[in-house]
């Protein structure tokens, strides 16, 4: 009896147990050389920002929600464990990405304005992609970086729709090229 349910805990258990290894995987690609991660803040319900949206007042602003909160702690807690060491945790000025950045607690949060959302403005869109290609290749090659932002943001930097609180693993060639080498997504 005890055979059966090994072999059907092992049948049922062993697609969350590679996944899993996957995930590490993936993270402990941040540990090489210019190796950096961005990611689009954990959840925050709705779309955008109200029409009274000022930046530094979150009253204002849409903000992360009791399971956001506990994402960003859980994928603070999947880079930690996977044994990377983050030097620079770069965020945009919005409340919801500087609150999944001060919760993955990787170290000093700092705001960085090239990462800023311009959903309501895609007038900046092209000025600040290029300043975030240029900062992550600007980074000293044994750094590494996590880079908090929205979806408009990854969507114009990597060409990929990023869901809340998704982690992409990106190598940064000397050139500027960016190259993406896998995401991380913990979902419930």
């Amino acid at each position: 009896m005890r055979a059966v349910l090994f072999a059907v805990f092992v049948v049922l258990f062993n697609p969350i147990a590679e996944a899993l290894a996957a995930d590490t995987a993936i993270l402990q690609r941040l540990n090489e050389p210019r190796t950096h991660a961005i990611m689009r803040h954990a959840l925050a319900p709705g779309t955008g920002d109200p029409a009274n949206f000022t930046l530094g007042d979150c009253t204002t602003q849409r903000n992360l929600s009791d399971r956001g909160r506990d994402q960003a702690r859980a994928i603070g807690g999947a880079i930690r464990t996977a044994g990377v060491s983050v030097d620079r945790v770069l965020t945009s000025q919005w409340c919801r990405c500087a609150e999944t950045a001060r919760l993955l607690d990787l170290g000093t949060v700092t705001a960085e304005p090239a990462v800023n959302s311009f959903f309501a403005d895609r007038s900046t869109a092209e000025s600040q992609t290029a300043a975030a290609r240029d900062l992550l290749a600007a980074m000293p090659e044994d750094q590494t970086a996590i880079l908090v932002t929205h979806q408009v943001n990854i969507t114009a930097l990597i060409d990929v729709f990023p869901q809340s609180g998704e982690v992409f693993v990106l190598k940064v060639a000397e050139d500027g090229r960016i190259d993406v080498l896998g995401s991380f997504l913990l979902t419930e």
